[in-house]
């Protein structure tokens, strides 16, 4: 997949650099996170708050997208221990849309396995069920280099487990 440069270039972390920008000096594991009140997207942040300083051993800096504005998204990143995280705020879906990450549909976000498996985790690690942002969105995640995808994930479903280790390694 093809990315265009400009949206690259008009992507911005927090930090106030471009995408496009960072991806040339470094490989980016680029996270986008399905929304914040999701039981998945809590256990995207916890896996990642563990498996973040191995990625980045590798040389390959974790940025996440999401779609909430800062102040939310600090708090989300402090309560799951990744501090001083980098991210992107897209409010409107539109990077969403330009990396083709689409909305679900009913077995994507409904299905008896992604019901099972939410409540699950719901229990279990205490993520809870939350209704905060899009819950329509998919997520996805692409490892760029040169201002290129050279890896993705796209999920099937809501509750998919990527390894995220693999996405950012396999092709460096």
């Amino acid at each position: 997949m093809v990315i265009d440069s400009n949206i690259l270039s008009e992507m911005r972390t927090n930090k106030g650099i471009s995408l496009k920008k960072m991806s040339e000096k470094q490989p980016v594991l680029l996270v986008f996170l399905r929304r914040f009140g999701c039981t998945f997207c809590r256990e995207a942040l916890d896996d990642l708050s563990k498996i973040r300083p191995e990625i980045e051993k590798k040389g390959v800096k974790v940025v996440f997208v999401h779609m909430s504005d800062d102040m939310e998204a600090e708090d989300y990143f402090k309560k799951f221990k990744l501090p001083k995280s980098i991210y992107i705020s897209d409010m409107e879906a539109r990077y969403y849309q330009a990396f083709g990450l689409l909305k679900g549909n009913l077995r994507q976000l409904f299905g008896l396995s992604v019901m099972m498996r939410g409540f699950k985790l719901a229990m279990d690690k205490g993520y809870g069920i939350g209704f905060l942002g899009d819950g329509f969105q998919m997520p996805g995640i692409f490892l760029l280099q040169k201002g290129e995808i050279i890896n993705s994930y796209i999920h099937d479903t809501a509750a998919d487990k990527p390894d995220y280790f693999e996405i950012a390694t396999c092709k460096l």
